[in-house]
């Protein structure tokens, strides 16, 4: 990881003003070089501080939800395999967009599986870019912010947060049922 961003840092110095269309780029071919968003924030953060660095993700990630939108709506095989996993990972479940939300602050979750849900749920592109980018706030920023640190922390405290996530991502579950139940 360290080498990554060193490397990273010398290659955007040397191609000056094209640094931040390159690292949204970089978010585009993200799932290409099989590299996890939140490597990809935290380089961003390094790269060109907090405020630039989480617009720049931000922008990124919101393009790759766009193309995620057209690679499920434009390509069967790939709708297919995104179901197929969907059915591994979620077997009968279907999620609200809060959990979707939640899981996407999660490291390590499938973007475009994400994306998916996202693409069943609502009704048209406009409302699925707008859910999807309200939903990717959150992750731009925390990784930005606190990416480098995350990764930092003692194994105990990152299990701890992700037990966290898991423990509201069921919450808002049960939450939901009860609602769905008392209606």
């Amino acid at each position: 990881m360290e080498q990554f961003d060193q490397s990273l840092e010398v290659f955007m110095d040397n191609v000056g003003w094209l640094a931040p269309f390159l690292f949204i780029l970089l978010h585009l071919l993200r799932p290409l070089l099989f590299l996890p968003v939140i490597a990809v924030c935290i380089a961003g953060g390094y790269l060109f501080g907090f405020l630039e660095g989480a617009f720049l993700s931000f922008i990124g990630l919101t393009l790759m939800s766009w193309i995620s939108y057209l690679l499920v709506n434009k390509f069967p095989k790939f709708r297919g395999k995104m179901s197929r996993l969907k059915e591994k990972i979620f077997p009968d479940r279907t999620l609200s967009v809060a959990q979707v939300m939640i899981l996407r602050i999660m490291p390590f979750v499938h973007f475009h599986l994400l994306s998916l849900y996202l693409i069943e749920m609502t009704k048209s592109r406009k409302e699925y870019m707008a859910i999807s980018a309200l939903g990717l706030i959150a992750p731009a920023i925390l990784y930005t912010a606190f990416g480098q640190a995350i990764s930092e922390f003692p194994w105990y405290t990152t299990v701890s947060m992700f037990l966290l996530l898991a423990a509201i991502f069921s919450f808002i579950e049960k939450w939901q049922n009860s609602r769905t139940q008392s209606n």
